[in-house]
């Protein structure tokens, strides 16, 4: 199979979708590889490293028109539609439940969509989310600290306080990944902590990870309306694979909440868990409403690409040669988890949460297409 990894186009998105051990893993399996020229600059990855390792390098247009799959990190956006093609394998982050532009562009070129953020493991586990949400999540402590700055809009507080002073108080919507993450690093400078999620489950889980230095409660609408009244930070952390997220994070509150608080939506790429929220960029990341600071960047990870790059392309490896070495078929045939990351084939929409999220979107299964 021929694989094809182009460069992020998408604002301050420094992550490349391989890197020069992925192609030497990929052209030892027997396949060949094409990068586009300058595509790993920004995660530290020369052309001359990508041609060591056996790669050809292309302009994107070539490759775009050549390969069979196309390995990325985040969705193509607008400009990159021409390029699509009946029959082109996609494997990329998408989100399309909250971008209909793009997933009508996908199946009117009959575009084979794999989604890193839905593919699933036998044991319910997301492991092509899994580590941009560790990095989300940890990040989300780190910009949030810096929004509550008063040079930034912030109310001016420190995370973790000083002696004769009150720490902050940190809320997280949802304890998944990222907001595991988030209460790690939140934990560790000093904060107070209130983490809220909706299984008793996983609340208990984390309480016996984290102990007396966090406060859980159930996810309800009474519990996070008196919990962000309070707060200095709120991280939003809900997900929902695939489909749209809920919006837990009330506009009203808002009005209520301490002027200069700072509200981090990490759920932003799949419409975002704020009814406030919009998406920003890492040029521009944050804006002020009702006098809380709204940080809303799409590509948080994009931030810090070495770590980020590194950490998805452990992950993708895997699965991009089962798909490579298989066919996608053969493939979707012989295990329910690549299946699970298909979210349109043939011009279908084989996703059912992605589905549901659109009111004139008809689900197709799969396995009825193969």
């Amino acid at each position: 199979m021929k694989i094809g990894c182009v460069k992020e186009i998408k604002n301050n998105e420094f992550r490349v979708g391989l890197t020069p051990d992925n192609v030497r893993s990929y052209v030892a399996a027997g396949h060949t590889v094409e990068i586009e020229a300058g595509a790993g600059i920004g995660s530290g990855f020369t052309d001359e490293e990508y041609r060591e390792a056996g790669a050809e390098i292309k302009e994107a247009k070539d490759i775009w028109a050549d390969v069979d799959m196309m390995v990325k990190v985040k969705e193509p956006l607008p400009e990159e539609y021409a390029y699509f093609r009946e029959g082109l394998i996609l494997y990329t982050y998408f989100h399309l439940a909250a971008d209909r532009e793009q997933l009508d562009a996908l199946r009117a070129a009959k575009v084979t969509a794999v989604a890193y953020e839905t593919l699933q493991e036998t044991d319910g586990s997301l492991p092509l989310l899994a580590p941009m949400s560790q990095i989300a999540g940890r990040l989300s402590i780190q910009e949030g600290a810096k929004y509550l700055e008063k040079r930034f809009g912030g109310e001016g507080i420190l995370l973790a306080g000083v002696p004769g002073t009150e720490k902050a108080h940190v809320v997280i919507l949802g304890g998944g990944i990222v907001g595991t993450n988030a209460c790690r690093i939140a934990t560790g400078i000093g904060a107070d902590v209130t983490i809220l999620d909706i299984n008793l489950k996983r609340l208990e889980t984390l309480d016996n990870m984290f102990g007396s230095r966090i406060q859980t409660l159930v996810s309800t609408d009474s519990n996070i309306e008196r919990c962000v009244k309070k707060a200095d930070l709120v991280i939003g952390s809900v997900l929902i694979p695939g489909g749209s997220t809920p919006k837990l994070f009330r506009k009203k509150y808002l009005k209520e909440m301490k002027p200069g608080a700072v509200f981090v939506d990490v759920a932003i790429d799949q419409g975002g868990c704020g009814e406030s929220s919009r998406v920003t960029t890492h040029d521009d990341p944050v804006y002020v409403e009702d006098g809380v600071v709204h940080y809303c960047v799409g590509n948080m990870p994009g931030a810090v690409p070495r770590t980020s790059t590194i950490a998805l392309t452990n992950a993708t490896l895997k699965y991009g040669l089962m798909i490579a070495n298989q066919g996608l078929e053969e493939a979707c045939r012989n295990s329910d988890v690549i299946t699970s990351a298909i979210n349109t084939y043939d011009g279908k929409v084989t996703f059912k949460a992605l589905a549901d999220s659109f009111d004139d979107v008809e689900y197709t299964d799969l396995k009825t297409l193969l």
